[in-house]
């Protein structure tokens, strides 16, 4: 038994290879107790001996699931809307064998549906998985196990039947092989039990047997409401531009000049940045204009733009700058977007040598517009610049690319020196912040990156309504996945139509973020109230690693 805390995360409706990608990444590269809860699109899954032609009786595209083919034991099972679908992914150092943790998982599941209320929930000899009515005349099977056991370490995992679709169980597949027995769901038992009172009676239980009865738990919102997002995000456009208090505010109000301005508390003396129009900082304003290019700093305001010009490093946004997602904290151009133009990737290559750049970071707003993504766009951005100048390192900031392994190959193949993707703020929060993104699919994009064997970078924000425990939380789920590179800042409030600001975190917190973060495996975190994805970002990697291709 584990004396840290199981780390249960509910992770809402996420797609099986998504989730696959972020349990493998935990499996290969952490160390602590998870538990991920979720449901499936619908999926079949098969183990390598699966008997698919007598058990698989349609084709799956054509029902509207799935196919994957996973590395576990079992026949041909089931995933999908109305199940819960768990999978502990967790140290076992004294078993020799997997039939304890298959044992370990069906007694949670038979020790849940006990307190759920359903009789005779139990084991039915030679047969795997739990069954209801176990001594009546009709056994019937709620739920399916298939786990891996390697090097004392674990991962699949269950599938309980709560409102579940039966027919794609009854008749498009042979579900686990089993011909001569039935299925069943807790509602088709009488059971009237949501997935979050049932989430909550396993994770209690879970903990007690894989986290020593402590548990971190943590879910992303479990209902979608169009009153969660700011009104920028519901199409509203900006709002009016944020004023912060001054000092003499109070003075000024009684004055009645502040009538009709949007006022937010007044920012911090460690949140004015110390601008410096210098030699370096003109030069590259002035080529950016000449080659008709945008540089994130500038159009994003960034507060240490001077400083990381001065370093040779630079950031430059490609692909427009027209966006296809409304996120709650940015304010960007939501208009359509108009076509990648084909000389980009050669006008911003000479950009980084004219200015004989160190480290260029290429980010880009989410084109879900383009077939990939934008992928290939930024992958010949990467080529070009290697091509004109081999000696800069190369960082990509990127989109989730819907979730599209194959679009996201695109920019691997190419093998940008850090791959960098942002979860920007802890679960809970991830509907109000970024409603067209996810926070499971944004872990499977750093974990598909990290198993290509890239250097892996990540970023969020706080002052959005975070808790501490939050923070840590998100940063223990980043070290679990391999992440090398964390960033931690500020959030800022553009405009009066996004995310309010809930408070000014102050300095000695972000260095105890940064000293947490490592010190669960991070290779670094990148900390402080005016830190942005790409400040010292050249530094950072040159402080990790590149890692190697696991298989």
């Amino acid at each position: 038994m584990s004396t840290a805390p199981l780390r249960a995360r509910w992770l809402g409706r996420v797609p099986y290879r998504e989730a696959l990608a972020l349990q493998q990444a935990l499996f290969d590269h952490g160390h602590e107790q998870h538990l991920l809860l979720l449901e499936h699109d619908h999926v079949f899954t098969y183990g390598p001996h699966a008997d698919l032609d007598t058990n698989l009786r349609c084709e799956p595209a054509a029902v509207g699931a799935d196919f994957v083919k996973v590395k576990r034991g079992g026949d041909i099972t089931y995933h999908g809307p109305g199940q819960l679908v768990g999978y502990p992914i967790v140290n076992l150092p004294n078993v020799k064998g997997s039939l304890q943790h298959v044992n370990a998982v069906e007694d949670l599941l038979i020790d849940t549906l006990t307190e759920l209320g359903v009789p005779d929930a139990g084991r039915l000899p030679d047969y795997p998985g739990v069954w209801v009515d176990v001594n009546g005349p009709e056994p019937r099977k709620i739920a399916a196990i298939g786990v891996r056991l390697k090097g004392g370490r674990t991962m699949h995992g269950f599938a309980l039947n709560l409102t579940t679709d039966m027919r794609y169980m009854r008749e498009h597949i042979v579900a686990c092989g089993i011909a001569d027995r039935p299925v069943t769901s807790l509602s088709e038992e009488g059971v009237d039990a949501s997935m979050e009172q049932v989430v909550d009676i396993l994770v209690r239980l879970a903990a007690d047997r894989w986290g020593g009865g402590a548990v971190d738990r943590h879910d992303v919102q479990w209902q979608h409401r169009t009153a969660d997002l700011t009104p920028f995000s519901r199409g509203e456009g900006p709002g009016e531009k944020v004023t912060f208090r001054p000092r003499s505010h109070a003075r000024l109000e009684a004055a009645g000049v502040t009538e009709g301005l949007q006022i937010e508390s007044r920012k911090p003396d460690w949140l004015r940045p110390k601008v410096d129009l210098n030699a370096e900082v003109v030069s590259l304003k002035k080529t950016m204009r000449e080659l008709s290019l945008v540089t994130v700093c500038e159009d994003a305001g960034c507060p240490n733009l001077s400083e990381c010009w001065s370093d040779g490093t630079a950031t430059f946004m490609v692909l427009g700058e027209r966006c296809t997602r409304a996120c709650g904290f940015c304010l960007v151009d939501t208009r359509k977007p108009l076509g990648p133009e084909a000389d980009e990737p050669q006008r911003v290559a000479e950009a980084v040598d004219r200015l004989g750049l160190d480290h260029a970071v290429l980010t880009m707003v989410a084109r879900d517009d383009l077939a990939d993504g934008g992928m290939a766009h930024i992958a010949a951005c990467v080529e070009a610049i290697r091509l004109r100048r081999p000696a800069t390192r190369v960082e990509t900031l990127i989109s989730d690319a819907k979730g599209s392994l194959d679009s996201l190959e695109l920019l691997f193949a190419v093998r940008p020196d850090v791959l960098n993707h942002n979860v920007e703020t802890v679960p809970r929060l991830q509907r109000a912040v970024r409603p067209s993104a996810g926070y499971a699919r944004s872990l499977a994009v750093l974990s598909w990156a990290k198993k290509a064997g890239l250097v892996t970078k990540s970023s969020l924000m706080v002052g959005v309504g975070e808790t501490d425990d939050e923070v840590v939380a998100t940063l223990a789920d980043l070290a679990g996945i391999g992440c090398d590179i964390v960033t931690i800042g500020q959030y800022l409030r553009p405009t009066t139509h996004h995310l309010p600001v809930s408070r000014w975190a102050e300095p000695d917190e972000f260095a105890r973020w940064k000293q947490i973060g490592e010190a669960l495996g991070i290779g670094h975190v990148e900390a402080s109230p005016l830190t942005r994805s790409s400040y010292h970002a050249k530094q950072a990697a040159e402080s990790v690693t590149t890692p190697v291709t696991l298989s």
